[in-house]
């Protein structure tokens, strides 16, 4: 057992003694360490150190700054396996899915190395008789990141890489459930030759997301999370006069056509419904193939692979996938797959069955772990709950459609819109499908179609608030605020007040 406390002013900080959380191995049930929860005192501390810190790292040159974060970069790397076991001892997700999620954050902390270009003005001169007019883009001040437990690390580098490169004060409230990793990382951030107070820590729950959003020196807020969640912050930002983009929840479908590769596709959907438990925002969790004849060949192909998957430990490195984050979350997929059964829908591979109680994790047993099996359904209904909820968990549901428009009404139509994918042979159809598409991110025989670093993540509809998405360029508009200038030297001192609204000669 051991603490995992606040990080703040770049030293380890106790802050009020009271509430602690435990921090459980999803793989055991196992308590393994307590994090420190934070209370509103703690928070203002936080944010305090990054206000004091702000002004001088905001004025370094931004090259130096990139200097910095590219340091950062090497030493991820050079901690990658122990990021990446700590990761999946807290989270539950299999070593090298952990290492993905390192390395896409990381992604984005390359694309913040172009931080002097992204951050340039614009120039006009001559924009009237002797007169300039350009624009700077300054940082915001202090800035805060709200992330969740399904991505330890990628998605608080998301938030601080971008913000730190434009100049901002950075503090992070990662997920309870797994809270080394992000303190881990603000470390190294120091030791790459970040200033103190610049990158800061809290853990917490509703009481420190509460102080943050209430704080006057907070300028912005960045959030992952559930979408009830999100459409509050959002709110609660637009109240006070915060800028905030807030994601939450998904249901990201794949349409399948008759002309698509049958084994290919399969593939691709057990892979993206399965792996990292199904606990992910941008996981395959509804197939919705064209025709009988499609469905019949399909549900052929995914169960035959299905069979093959392994479930086990984290860090066991023959396992597909491992456990769900919580006992709470497990219980909640259990829930909804019980659900379906009683709505009517054909179970064809029950998860709930899966047992692992001869099987053990240095010298646990897994039998208290919270794993689910490999789960799916077939003929699904658009008002099942296992159609209309985001699971977060490893079920996939196919819905039959007639028709190609049929198949494209399903995720158009739901209240989500993070992602969607289709497999096809034909670019018509493909071409057809994506303008049309009401959904934000679209892959193209890509399962999980989301964008590389420099360009933006973001759904649409209950899976987004905000008009500027993550990484990429819009991430530094988030960031900064934009001032323009416009100029006039006159050689003479001019006399006279002039009444008329000036126009550009």
């Amino acid at each position: 057992m051991y603490t995992i406390s606040h990080y703040i002013d770049a030293a380890s900080y106790e802050g009020t003694p009271g509430a602690t959380q435990p921090v459980v191995n999803p793989s055991t049930g196992q308590r393994q360490a307590e994090v420190k929860m934070a209370n509103k005192d703690d928070v203002d501390a936080a944010i305090a150190a990054a206000a004091k810190a702000q002004p001088a790292w905001a004025a370094l040159n931004p090259q130096r700054r990139a200097r910095i974060i590219g340091e950062w970069i090497r030493l991820i790397h050079a901690n990658m396996d122990d990021l990446a076991r700590t990761l999946s001892s807290e989270h539950g997700k299999t070593f090298n899915d952990a290492k993905g999620d390192i390395l896409r954050g990381v992604d984005v902390l390359e694309f913040c190395l172009g931080a002097p270009h992204q951050l340039k003005g614009e120039f006009s001169s001559e924009v009237g008789a002797g007169l300039d007019t350009f624009s700077l883009r300054q940082p915001l001040g202090v800035v805060a990141g709200i992330t969740p437990f399904n991505f330890p690390a990628m998605i608080p580098l998301w938030k601080a890489g971008p913000a730190l490169a434009c100049g901002n004060g950075f503090v992070l409230k990662p997920s309870e459930r797994d809270p080394s990793v992000p303190v881990r990382l603000a470390e190294l951030f120091v030791e790459a030759g970040g200033p103190a107070g610049i990158f800061n820590v809290v853990h917490g729950g509703k009481e420190a997301v509460d102080a943050i959003l209430d704080s006057e020196v907070v300028q912005a807020v960045a959030f992952v999370g559930s979408t009830p969640i999100a459409q509050y912050i959002y709110e609660r930002c637009a109240a006070t006069g915060k800028r905030s983009q807030c994601f939450g929840g998904a249901k990201n479908h794949a349409i399948v056509l008759p002309d698509a590769d049958i084994e290919a596709a399969a593939d691709a959907l057990v892979g993206a419904a399965f792996g990292s438990a199904g606990e992910r925002c941008m996981a395959l969790s509804v197939v919705v193939p064209v025709g009988e004849e499609t469905a019949g060949k399909l549900r052929e192909a995914i169960v035959a692979k299905m069979t093959t998957l392994k479930v086990g430990h984290s860090l066991d490195p023959e396992a597909d996938y491992g456990p769900l984050v919580s006992a709470q979350a497990r219980d909640r997929v259990v829930s909804l797959i019980d659900e379906g059964v009683e709505a009517g829908a054909e179970l064809v591979s029950d998860g709930r069955t899966l047992d692992l109680s001869n099987a053990s994790f240095e010298g646990a047993s897994l039998a208290d772990g919270y794993f689910v099996g490999p789960t799916f359904f077939d003929h699904v209904k658009a008002s099942m709950s296992i159609y209309t909820e985001e699971i977060f968990g490893p079920v996939l549901c196919m819905v039959r459609a007639e028709t190609i428009e049929e198949a494209a009404a399903y995720p158009s139509e739901h209240h989500y819109g993070n992602g969607v994918a289709i497999f096809t042979r034909s670019g018509g159809a493909a071409r057809d499908f994506f303008t049309s598409v009401n959904v934000g991110m679209v892959g193209v025989n890509v399962p999980i179609p989301v964008p590389i670093a420099y360009h933006t993540f973001g759904g649409w509809k209950d899976s987004s608030f905000g008009d500027l998405n993550q990484h990429g360029p819009d991430a530094f508009r988030f960031y900064t605020k934009t001032k323009t200038v416009t100029t006039r030297w006159p050689d003479e001192c001019e006399v006279g007040p002039d009444f008329t609204m000036p126009i550009m000669k």
